[in-house]
């Protein structure tokens, strides 16, 4: 008896071929890195720019927002002494750090791993990161006078936080998935610590700060979602196994970072709230901006290693 090609024999005995099953796992294999997720990006994207115009509009254009904005950046000169020393040396260093971290680690990536497309959108989106941040800085307009005694030049958005920011991120897209939650951890502090270093200098507000965090986010999410679909190939997550770089532990200490910020947030803000027993204040302010500094770092750090975990590919297990 011949049998059909689908069926096999083993001892007289005819069994379906794994053919089918085969050829599922080659389906799944082949599913596309960022599929069905580009809406996301295009939600988050459009978040950055929606956060970006509102944090300009209120700490700008209005009374409230500037006083805010300017009593933190005055307040920062209780600080004045070794931490100001220090951060005077970090920020003096950091265009250095920046470029040295995102060449080098880019670098072995690209030629050990031969992301060529990554390196290149992830530079592309650096640079462009950074030539958007000179170029709003200069045209957006003198601050406006609303009763607020302030230095009228625009600061906004911040271009020393913008490189650390942009240097961070670019790393984050050209590692693989099982190193994003660490790169994106560390880069996130990295990017954080060089925005509060320059709010205790003195060289910029808290909104300078967190504008320009939503627009490396702006810039750099399409970026990402390109080199997703551009690499497919090396874009897959293994669960096969844990690798301490993939560990959930950094997601948790970003969001353990960011609740602590929220919190004090919280406390500086209420210590001078009408209505809760009003004090004036020294340091308050000071600490309210510099928490939202840390909330809005992080929390992009969380949503961006969230974001791309959920978008890599998945390895099916054997």
């Amino acid at each position: 008896m011949i049998l059909p090609a689908r069926y096999g024999t083993l001892k007289g005995m005819s069994f379906p071929s794994t053919g089918r099953l085969t050829a599922t796992q080659r389906t799944a294999n082949k599913r596309w890195a960022g599929a069905g997720t580009g809406f996301l990006f295009v939600l988050a994207t459009l978040a950055c720019v929606a956060g970006f115009v509102a944090t300009y509009y209120f700490f700008v254009r209005t009374t409230t927002g500037q006083y805010i904005d300017e009593s933190a950046l005055v307040e920062a000169v209780t600080l004045n002494g070794p931490a100001e020393r220090a951060t005077t040396k970090f920020l003096d260093w950091l265009p250095v750090i920046s470029v040295a971290i995102a060449a080098v680690v880019v670098l072995f990536v690209t030629i050990a791993r031969r992301r060529w497309k990554a390196a290149g959108i992830a530079l592309a989106a650096c640079v462009a990161a950074n030539l958007a941040t000179q170029v709003l800085k200069d045209w957006f307009p003198d601050r406006p006078f609303r009763g607020v005694e302030t230095i009228e030049l625009n600061s906004l958005p911040s271009g020393h936080t913008t490189l650390a920011a942009s240097a961070a991120a670019a790393v984050f897209l050209v590692v693989s998935p099982r190193w994003r939650p660490v790169a994106g951890f560390l880069g996130g502090t990295f990017a954080v610590a060089a925005g509060v270093a320059t709010l205790i200098n003195q060289w910029h507000r808290p909104a300078d700060v967190v504008a320009a965090f939503l627009l490396v986010g702006a810039v750099m999410l399409p970026a990402g979602w390109l080199v997703l679909r551009t690499g497919n190939r090396w874009n897959v997550h293994d669960d096969r196994g844990d690798h301490w770089a993939s560990s959930r532990l950094w997601l948790l200490l970003s969001a353990l970072a960011g609740v602590a910020a929220a919190a004090v947030a919280v406390y500086s803000l209420i210590k001078i709230a009408p209505g809760f027993g009003q004090e004036s204040s020294t340091t308050n302010y000071f600490w309210a901006g510099a928490a939202l500094i840390v909330i809005t770092g992080y929390l992009a750090t969380v949503a961006a290693t969230w974001l791309f975990g959920l978008s890599a590919r998945r390895r099916p297990s054997p």
